[in-house]
């Protein structure tokens, strides 16, 4: 079994509906990483010194590969990513090897064959 790494960076009032929808699309659990900060093309406007930015999360998949499109599309719907600028981003990279996923193996392979 191959799988993928889905790394997406969201606002963190977005952060439990993206985790919801992933898990319905078929990701079987997430790593989430509070607090992160980022900028985009426009630099972040502030207000005597203090940041007006909304705080981020990191939120990493690791999920089966012939799922994985199905999950990227779901958290970018769900994120509104290509509806409003600067709400998230995500993307998925390859895994060469995993370790400590053979339980996931177990309940993904029906569901994988389901796809296939």
């Amino acid at each position: 079994m191959h799988f993928k790494l889905i790394i997406t960076l969201v606002e963190d009032d977005k952060t439990d509906a993206v985790l919801d929808a992933a898990r319905t699309a078929g990701a079987t659990g997430a790593t989430v990483i509070n607090q992160a900060r980022g900028e985009g093309i426009k630099k972040a406007k502030t207000f005597f010194g203090l940041s007006l930015e909304t705080q981020r999360d990191v939120l990493l998949f690791l999920v089966e590969e012939h799922l994985s499109r199905k999950i990227l599309e779901t958290i970018s719907q769900i994120g509104e990513f290509d509806e409003k600028p600067g709400t998230g981003i995500a993307f998925q990279i390859d895994v060469e090897d995993a370790v400590g996923v053979m339980h996931q193996v177990e309940e993904l392979t029906p569901m994988v064959e389901e796809e296939l």
